[in-house]
């Protein structure tokens, strides 16, 4: 089942800024806010110093509407005009896979579904008509 969907904007470094400036624009309440730096670590993948600090998921609340942010990882390819992504929260990840299948048609995986630690099955994928998807999979003790 889906559960929702919601913007997500993608950013270049700047992202803290963002966040307290659609605090203060949109009156948002920050419900969660974490840096790449606060990722479990990995041995194989150190994060560079100049990584520690960028958002790697912000979650903000405009009224009734989530707002999700994050910045790119230092080296990522950015332009303007793509950091505006649609997120998809899923129940299950059957329904995740079958979603994105369909998403994947004609567009471009970017990020195959994958494990990751906040989710069972997280992907992204730009569709035919070049909108691009994060699907997550949210299943209900997961929270």
């Amino acid at each position: 089942m889906i559960l929702g969907i919601y913007p997500y904007l993608v950013l270049d470094g700047n992202g803290q800024e963002a966040v307290k400036f659609y605090e203060n624009a949109l009156d948002a309440k920050i419900l969660g806010l974490q840096t790449f730096g606060e990722m479990p670590e990995n041995p194989d993948y150190p994060i560079p110093v100049e990584a520690k600090n960028r958002v790697l998921n912000a979650h903000l609340k405009v009224g009734n509407t989530d707002l999700m942010l994050s910045d790119t990882f230092p080296g990522q390819p950015y332009q303007i005009g793509s950091q505006v992504t649609v997120a998809i929260t899923i129940s299950d990840v059957e329904k995740s896979r079958e979603v994105f299948g369909k998403l994947q048609e004609g567009g471009q995986i970017i990020m195959p579904l994958q494990e990751t630690f906040w989710s069972p099955s997280y992907g992204q994928v730009t569709d035919k008509f070049g909108v691009t998807w994060q699907i997550s999979t949210q299943v209900a003790n997961n929270e």
